[in-house]
């Protein structure tokens, strides 16, 4: 029979060990996330509906990011065990330069909608944490002011190729002038994608101040004050704009795209030439025979095509076509933890990029919400490193991940 007592106090004073209190709201918010999961529920509490969502959708049904998804959950890791990895090298090489990390930052639109601090807070966490930045050519801070703010970071410029070829040769101009080394050159956007919950939601750039935007606002004060208070909503291309992004798109960017664009941009660019938005083998082939550095597997997030190749599924057969050329292959698409980054890597990958995963930080804290997904990202990257039994990043092998 088992006897009982009662505690003694010191034993209860043992167990009775509350959590401190943290004052600051933004640092109590993030110490509750432990995955990027987590930052994403963060994120929708605090942001608008619409601009969350613009984030977080996809074009039509949202089948590719979907499948993007469901890929990254069937790769099965292989380990090795008895490797003693205490503090294992997370390191790459990129287009000749060091990265700190596997990834970089994806170019993403409309930044300071999300949050206020916008590229600025990205581009500060690039810097400090020394991994590359690309801004967008749809961007919310100039090129020139992301290149004042993190004049250490690697910066890169997305570029679409316009109508207006005066328009996108000024901005490699101006990319090149301000120290910004490699241009993405996007080519899966001729027109814009049907991102259906844009259209319900009726989001325009910047949001407009309807009925339903108003109540939606109630619920988020501190969002629409910090938008309202704020230098405004300025574009590399516009001051604003009344209608959806697709029709943006539409309006702006060349739909008869070919491959004398990117002769062009080649012949225009001095620095280094990435095309991203590749999505079958011999595209990957042709664009490095007209002269990219590098390839980056790309369905744009799943927001342009639905029901696109996935860029996991891809990679190993454009590694295989394109590892003689001397280019490197890049991945985005469906990257929600530093698990995923890993599979991609021993697939395969060069680089990984990430947009979403930042984005949901952002939103949910500013610049300490990116820091916080870039640390989550790490400590997972980390851990599934040693738990592989792989001392860095360049011993990743296929032999170490596969699809189920």
């Amino acid at each position: 029979m088992t006897e009982r007592r009662l505690p003694r106090p010191r034993e209860l004073a043992q167990l009775l060990r509350p959590k401190p209190f943290v004052l600051d709201p933004t640092e109590r918010r993030l110490a509750s996330a432990h995955t990027i999961a987590d930052l994403r529920t963060i994120a929708r509490l605090r942001t608008p509906r619409a601009v969350f969502d613009y984030t977080d959708g996809a074009a039509e049904l949202e089948d590719s990011l979907r499948r993007a998804r469901t890929v990254f959950r069937r790769v099965e890791f292989r380990p090795n065990v008895l490797r003693g990895v205490a503090d294992p090298d997370t390191g790459v090489e990129v287009l000749g330069q060091h990265s700190a990390l596997p990834f970089a930052f994806a170019p993403t639109g409309f930044t300071r909608m999300m949050n206020h601090e916008g590229e600025r807070a990205v581009a500060r966490v690039a810097q400090r944490v020394g991994i590359p930045y690309a801004l967008s050519t749809m961007g919310t801070t100039s090129i020139e002011d992301v290149a004042a703010i993190a004049p250490d970071a690697r910066k890169w410029f997305q570029l679409y190729v316009w109508r207006d070829k005066g328009a996108g040769r000024e901005l490699l101009e101006r990319a090149w002038a301000a120290g910004y080394d490699t241009v993405l050159l996007t080519v899966d956007t001729p027109v814009g994608g049907a991102r259906m919950r844009d259209v319900r939601n009726g989001l325009t750039i910047p949001p407009a101040l309807t009925l339903r935007t108003f109540v939606d606002g109630a619920l988020h004060p501190a969002w629409w004050f910090n938008l309202l208070t704020t230098e405004p909503l300025t574009f590399a291309s516009l001051t604003s704009w009344g209608g959806t992004v697709a029709e943006l798109i539409d309006s702006m960017f060349d739909p008869t795209l070919n491959f004398d664009d990117l002769a062009w941009v080649r012949e225009m660019w001095p620095g280094k030439l990435v095309v991203k938005g590749i999505q079958n083998v011999d595209d990957a082939r042709d664009v490095v025979k007209h002269g990219a550095d590098a390839v980056l597997l790309s369905n744009h997030g799943g927001r342009q095509l639905d029901r696109a190749p996935t860029p996991l599924e891809l990679l190993p057969q454009v590694v295989d076509q394109v590892k003689d050329d001397d280019a490197e292959v890049w991945l985005d698409t469906g990257i929600l933890s530093g698990a995923d980054i890993v599979a991609a890597m021993a697939m395969g990958a060069d680089l990984c990029l990430i947009g979403r995963a930042y984005l949901y930080g952002l939103m949910a804290g500013g610049e300490r919400g990116v820091q916080r997904a870039v640390d989550i990202l790490h400590k997972e990257i980390v851990r599934t490193m040693q738990l592989l039994g792989v001392r860095a990043i360049a011993d990743l092998r296929p032999s170490h991940a596969r699809l189920r």
